[in-house]
């Protein structure tokens, strides 16, 4: 988790040895919106959170917001066996995941022996865990690729938001944001060993390496807050403070026409 300070600092010397990802137009963010599913009882969260040597989520991912029925979104599955995370998954549009999630009806053409495949992957899951939309997660995404060696990657996110309501990537994004506006968080992607560059610059300044997981993240605060509202824990100062309305965005891919406001420990409920 990077401070403001940190970011540009550590941005100087990125763009010496890699190249804004092509999505980046300009210079520019880019926005990622996604639907996890899980069970009635979070099972699969919460099996994540125990950090099994195992583990496994489903969700669904946009790069509009809002989407619309005919665009398109991607259906994926992201397992994690030690420290190997894989990503397995399907393109089809809004609707036609909205029908397959819903009963198992797949878009018509399946003519790629690499989509029928991750479809069986799909199928078994499904079979295996009855699961309905339970969180909402969108972020501002800058990206870059080593110039030498285009496997190595570097992502770093802003504006994560939540919520745990309205549960359909056809609608704007807005919610609770989970990290402070002058922070980012960034995810080092690389199979092999860690260029020497990159080393040295995080040695210099002081950024470490942390566990974050998005999901995980705004499902403690849902289970914080939950506790607040029972009263089985008691409610900082800044849980009584009356949230602005959130004001929902336009339709846009390269960023968030949206209010939303952060709140350390605990998240924004209607």
């Amino acid at each position: 988790m990077l401070s403001m300070e940190q970011y540009e600092a550590l941005l100087g010397e990125i763009h010496k040895y890699m190249d804004p990802d092509k999505f980046c137009v300009g210079g520019k963010d880019y926005g990622i919106y996604n639907l996890y599913y899980d069970t009635p009882d979070d099972y699969l969260i919460r099996t994540s959170l125990e950090k099994p040597y195992y583990k496994e989520k489903i969700r669904l991912r946009s790069y509009f917001s809002p989407a619309g029925p005919d665009d398109k979104v991607f259906l994926e599955i992201k397992k994690k066996v030690g420290g190997i995370v894989t990503k397995r998954r399907v393109t089809m549009t809004l609707a036609e995941a909205d029908a397959y999630i819903r009963n198992r009806q797949k878009p018509a053409d399946l003519s790629k022996y690499l989509q029928k495949q991750i479809f069986s992957e799909l199928d078994v899951f499904l079979d295996n865990y009855h699961v309905a939309p339970k969180q909402y997660i969108s972020y501002q995404r800058s990206a870059f690729f080593g110039k030498d060696d285009p496997d190595f990657r570097l992502t770093f996110d802003r504006e994560i938001t939540e919520r745990r309501y309205d549960m359909s990537l056809g609608l704007p994004s807005y919610g609770a944001q989970i990290i402070a506006p002058n922070q980012r968080l960034m995810e080092v992607k690389i199979a092999g060993a860690m260029p020497l560059w990159l080393s040295q610059s995080l040695s210099e300044l002081k950024i470490y390496k942390i566990s974050f997981s998005k999901y995980g993240t705004a499902y403690k605060r849902f289970i914080r807050n939950k506790l607040y509202q029972e009263g089985s824990l008691h409610a900082p100062a800044i849980a009584q403070e009356q949230a602005p309305a959130e004001e929902p965005g336009r339709r846009i891919v390269h960023n968030i026409n949206t209010q939303n406001i952060y709140r350390p420990g605990i998240a924004t409920m209607r």
